[in-house]
């Protein structure tokens, strides 16, 4: 006897221990929306679907992240094509959009830069919110960037330009009003690069040398000389690193430095001004 739906994402929810999970998979199967279980919980579900269903749970049981099993992560008010190519955004990153258009009135038609841009997700959030701005978005991943492109093109931004290179080195010569990064920042030897979804995500996106500061100090030192006067330089970091991103900004020669919280209260972005 076949399932309906309501018998299916429980069974899916006792293997996987999470019903969020049972749900998406079940939707990406289906291509349906979220308000389409309320009206068909009793439905009947085909043999294919079925199959399809029990192949993606298998994948998600053995730790699969279902962004990567779906191809699609939502962030901000995008819904983006990721890939193993690409970090997965997190919800935590919004942060560093709200921060950076916090700093960019809405006609900004000044530049500026993502570094490290993997699906795209921070420069085209920005670039949604401020039509007006230029943005340039690097990565040294060519398969990221291809994922970018298309993230891009899916929703029709059209103010945000590519350049393939380690953080700043195609940004020879340019300067900008404001940059942002999402950059590695755990530390090599962290025993949670080895656990859950982290196992299935691009280990230069995540980890940066002994103490994960090392990209850090990279962009820190690089971008002054690709900040026009007064321009900012925000960035990503972990919950423990908030006073050493700050002495790393301070002793550049940052001015107004700053290191704001997420919305569990730990310290996630710190900045400052040229």
């Amino acid at each position: 006897m076949r399932p309906d739906v309501r018998s299916a994402l429980t069974a899916a929810t006792q293997r996987l221990g999470e019903r969020a999970d049972a749900e998406l998979l079940l939707l990406h199967v289906l291509q349906q929306s979220r308000s389409w279980l309320f009206m068909h919980a009793n439905d009947t579900l085909d043999a294919h679907v079925q199959m399809t269903y029990e192949a993606l749970l298998a994948r998600r049981e053995a730790g699969e992240p279902v962004a990567y099993i779906t191809g699609r992560r939502g962030f901000w008010t995008l819904e983006l094509e990721v890939t193993p190519a690409t970090l997965i955004p997190r919800p935590e990153t919004e942060l560093l959009v709200e921060l950076a258009l916090q700093r960019l009135p809405p006609d900004f038609s000044g530049s500026v830069a993502d570094l490290g841009t993997g699906s795209g997700a921070i420069a085209l959030a920005i670039a949604r919110e401020r039509p007006r701005a230029q943005i340039v978005a690097t990565d040294a991943s060519a398969a990221a960037l291809a994922v970018a492109r298309r993230n891009a093109r899916r929703h029709a931004i059209g103010n945000v330009g590519f350049a393939h290179g380690d953080w700043l080195a195609p940004l020879v010569g340019r300067r900008f009003d404001l940059i942002v990064a999402n950059p590695p920042y755990i530390e090599a030897a962290d025993p949670h690069l080895a656990q859950g979804d982290l196992r299935f995500e691009p280990a230069t996106a995540l980890a940066s040398g002994n103490d994960g500061l090392d990209d850090i100090r990279r962009i820190v030192d690089g971008a002054l000389g690709h900040l026009d006067t007064a321009g900012w330089l925000l960035f990503e970091h972990g919950w423990k690193q908030g006073d050493a991103a700050q002495g790393l900004l301070l002793d550049a020669g940052y001015v107004d430095v700053f290191t704001a919280p997420d919305l569990e209260q730990r310290d996630r972005v710190s900045g400052g001004r040229r």
